[in-house]
């Protein structure tokens, strides 16, 4: 029986060795947990709280659920919701430790977008609000931090509205702005003498002024 190189042997040997290496990491994989967001639009009162999307992808029927949430209240259409936006918001999220978030704008109609813009309430006439890739949210707390922690991902837009207690976010181009003087502060009335007012009263306003565009398309 003719003898094997030791080198030969050597060389199998370290081969088998390594694809031993190889093997538990594959076979110990563990799948990543479904992501999930918890929201309420704050012109609606509807809320989503649950997965979005697992390792797989956005789940359809959350999805559809979500668009349901965000769609354009004032002309009560739905529209597309980009998983991209709801990733940098769940992102921004777990760095602040915010369990809720509230909605105060999403999707946006062609029509919606040309009448704020209209009224200078500083809207863009482009707005990623059209694609359903932004969203104008607030949390009970440390909404100045989630500032900062969106404008570290560089993940997209982020506009600070410190007088009104909003942050803007999208998936666009990277890019951010604050906006301290009227505009959406306007809009969304959330100081008086530079004191903000509280969630519940800013929860107050923002029906008070739902209700105000439900009866006005009357």
């Amino acid at each position: 029986m003719p003898r094997i190189p030791f080198s030969l042997k050597r060389r199998d040997l370290l081969a088998a060795c390594g694809a031993l290496v190889l093997l538990p990491g594959s076979a110990l994989a563990v799948p990543s947990p479904p992501r999930r967001l918890s929201l309420r639009n704050e012109h609606t009162g509807e809320t989503f709280d649950g997965p979005y999307r697992d390792e797989s992808g956005p789940l359809p029927d959350a999805m559809a659920d979500l668009a349901q949430v965000l769609r354009d209240h004032h002309a009560n259409k739905t529209g597309p919701v980009d998983v991209g936006v709801l990733d940098f918001l769940a992102d921004i999220m777990e760095i602040v430790g915010q369990s809720k978030a509230s909605i105060l704008s999403a999707y946006r109609t062609p029509e919606t977008n040309a009448k704020l813009a209209a009224r200078s309430l500083g809207v863009a006439e482009r707005s990623q609000h059209l694609l359903g890739r932004a969203l104008d949210i607030t949390f009970p707390a440390r909404l100045p931090d989630a500032h900062r922690s969106a404008l570290d991902l560089k993940r997209g837009g982020v506009g600070w509205y410190p007088r009104s207690h909003f942050l803007h976010i999208d998936s666009g181009p990277v890019r951010n702005w604050e906006m301290f003087g009227q505009g959406l502060d306007g809009l969304f009335a959330s100081g008086v003498h530079g004191r903000p007012r509280t969630v519940a009263q800013r929860r107050a306003i923002h029906r008070a002024l739902a209700r105000r565009q439900l009866l006005g398309r009357r």
